[in-house]
């Protein structure tokens, strides 16, 4: 996929909030997997960056399609950005990350085990854990086990033979009560192993053991009277739930669980799907199904539930929880669940912001691909800013060119779909306003074009621009309401100094956002006018004060002075032509008056 591609078809549509994101490849491979604060910013930086790697450029350039996954926080985004890619994979989530591999959480295969991070997979019968796509994420999970489970972190070979002959000492980390002293024969392997297990579950998000297992030596030593050892077990308890509490989307009781969204359009459904255990969500997808004949949205989640659940058919013991959108009246073999608040109401809400989503993904891909330009995306935003009834795709522009009221001109620039039409522009050379009067002008030239148009039976604009305040757009009003046009054809002027939008009879500006694309073309238009109309103004005066001079000639007047001017281009030219020549175009007693004439300003310049 393009920039240019990723820009006009995709990233418009992206939602700026937290998630997941799959970029699929044209076979429909999901080829890579990451999450985001805000989707928007972050999936955009694969397609604006210029300092990305080559293989990083060789992914971005195999995506074919993006999908997304809403969640309600950034740490929920973390936990199922993980389960996906353990569930698909993806190849460039192992491939792409700096140039180096993704880090693992990894339990040592040895007697009294480490754990720690690493970035290497060592086939040594270890347990890894991962991958993960934060540092910083494994390292705070890591501090979390060391508060909640004292295991060792020396890389002493702790065999029994070596621990009983006692050739290890405890160290620091015994004293600071991070480590049980493993090492001089104070921990045994089997309390350690205990820790281990419970450390796995714990990275496996099964908070409910973990708990209970805590919970359970609380008591034990309790009932020993050794209330400082149950008191160091109450405070992990309550670390961890708090820990727990930012993890979890909803209540951690909440397990096993299937979660359905719903939307739909006339020919399609969309169903949005979550899993969630102890809490999390670990599964998520949308997928779109095809409406038959007359049937309904109960029956349509039907047949999508029983899809999906083809896998519970073997495990009668592990049938979810199903929460559904509305109540279907065929009984399916799971429990069922409406809710009408609480965490589960929230789950629901989650999934059917996915479905909605997945039905206006694909309304705009249906969409002609003249609509996903940016011309069109500009038009849109311009309608929506002046509160227009239409899209503006023939939008004309009107600016004045005058010095003093000499020469003066009107331009007329046309642009259709948002980009310039110049074999549509035209120049009005202003007929009855005396001096310099911009208002008249306007008015004058406003008249003339759209009297035009009906008369010839041309289609109107949808949206006429004058560069001017109150003033001009007051005058052009008056040209419009003679026309009978006022009210049909919506007007609007802009004031130079704040860039205020001034609409008819509404004394209060709009003031469009400075960044705002629709601003950006109107100020192009007024521009385009400005410099269209100060050329020809240019021309014009340049051409006056060339026959003005000629008209100096005795017997010249402005009939003879255009006709020259036509033949020879240029005073200089008709200054050095012969007398012959000249005698052509205007006779001989003219040319030799020309003739004279320049020889008599050629003696009279100062030496």
């Amino acid at each position: 996929m393009t920039p240019e591609e990723f820009k006009t078809n995709f990233q418009p549509h992206i939602p700026a909030e937290p998630g997941v994101y799959r970029f699929i490849n044209e076979n429909g491979e999901i080829i890579y997997i990451g999450k985001a604060k805000d989707l928007r910013k972050r999936v955009s930086t694969y397609f604006t960056r210029g300092d990305m790697s080559y293989r990083l450029k060789t992914m971005v350039r195999s995506v074919a399609r993006i999908e997304f996954t809403i969640v309600n926080s950034e740490q929920d985004a973390f936990l199922l950005e993980n389960a996906l890619i353990k569930q698909y994979q993806p190849r460039y989530n192992i491939d792409l990350k700096d140039d180096k591999s993704y880090p693992y959480i990894v339990i040592k295969n040895e007697p009294f085990p480490r754990v720690f991070l690493t970035r290497k997979l060592i086939k040594d019968g270890s347990t890894y854990l991962g991958p993960y796509t934060s540092v910083n994420n494994v390292r705070n999970v890591l501090s979390l086990l060391t508060s909640l489970f004292p295991i060792r972190n020396c890389k002493l070979a702790l065999t029994q033979k070596n621990i009983q002959a006692g050739k290890f000492k405890v160290c620091l980390e015994y004293h600071m009560k991070n480590c049980l002293g493993p090492c001089a024969g104070l921990q045994t392997e089997e309390e350690y192993d205990e820790n281990i297990q419970q450390i796995k579950n714990l990275l496996k998000s099964n908070f409910t053991s973990v708990i209970a297992f805590f919970k359970r030596k609380m008591n034990e030593f309790a009932e020993q009277l050794n209330f400082e050892r149950a008191n160091e077990f109450k405070e992990k308890i309550e670390m961890l739930k708090a820990w727990q509490s930012k993890s979890t989307i909803v209540n951690p009781k909440l397990h096993n669980i299937d979660v359905y969204g719903y939307a739909d359009t006339e020919q399609f459904a969309f169903i949005s799907y979550l899993h969630i255990s102890n809490g999390t969500v670990v599964k998520a997808r949308a997928f779109e199904v095809k409406k038959m004949l007359e049937e309904s949205r109960e029956e349509i989640l039907i047949r999508a539930v029983a899809e999906n659940s083809l896998s519970y058919e073997k495990d009668e013991e592990n049938k979810p929880e199903l929460i559904l959108p509305f109540q279907i009246d065929v009984p399916l073999d799971f429990t069922i669940t409406i809710p009408e608040g609480g965490d589960k109401k929230k789950l629901l809400v989650l999934a059917m912001r996915n479905a909605l989503y997945a039905k206006e993904e694909k309304i705009k891909s249906l969409q002609p691909a003249e609509e996903k330009s940016p011309s069109f995306r500009i038009m849109r935003v311009l309608k929506e800013d002046l509160k227009l009834k239409e899209l503006p795709r023939h939008i004309e522009c009107f600016d004045n060119s005058n010095i003093m009221g000499t020469n003066p001109v009107s331009a007329c620039v046309v642009f259709r779909d948002a980009k310039p039409s110049k074999k549509d522009y035209r120049i009005f050379n202003v007929k009855t306003v005396e001096g310099p009067n911009d208002f008249a002008t306007m008015e004058e030239v406003i008249y003339r074009r759209y009297k035009r148009m009906l008369e010839e039976d041309q289609s109107f604009p949808q949206l006429i621009i004058v560069d001017g305040g109150k003033g001009q757009l007051s005058s052009a009003v008056e040209s419009l309401k003679k026309l009978g046009l006022y009210g049909k054809i919506p007007i609007v002027g802009i004031a130079k100094r704040l860039e205020e939008i001034y609409f008819p009879e509404d004394p209060v500006p709009l003031h469009i956002n400075k960044k705002s694309e629709s601003l950006k073309l109107i100020q192009r238009m007024r521009d385009e006018a400005h410099r269209f109309g100060l050329k020809h103004h240019r021309k014009k005066r340049v051409k006056n004060n060339l026959r003005t001079e000629l008209e100096n000639i005795p017997g010249i007047g402005p009939k003879i002075s255009s006709r020259l001017l036509s033949r020879f281009k240029s005073v200089a030219q008709i200054r050095n032509a012969s007398e012959e020549s000249l005698a052509e175009v205007v006779g001989a007693a003219k040319a030799a008056s020309i003739i004279n004439y320049f020889a008599e300003s050629k003696n009279n310049i100062p030496e």
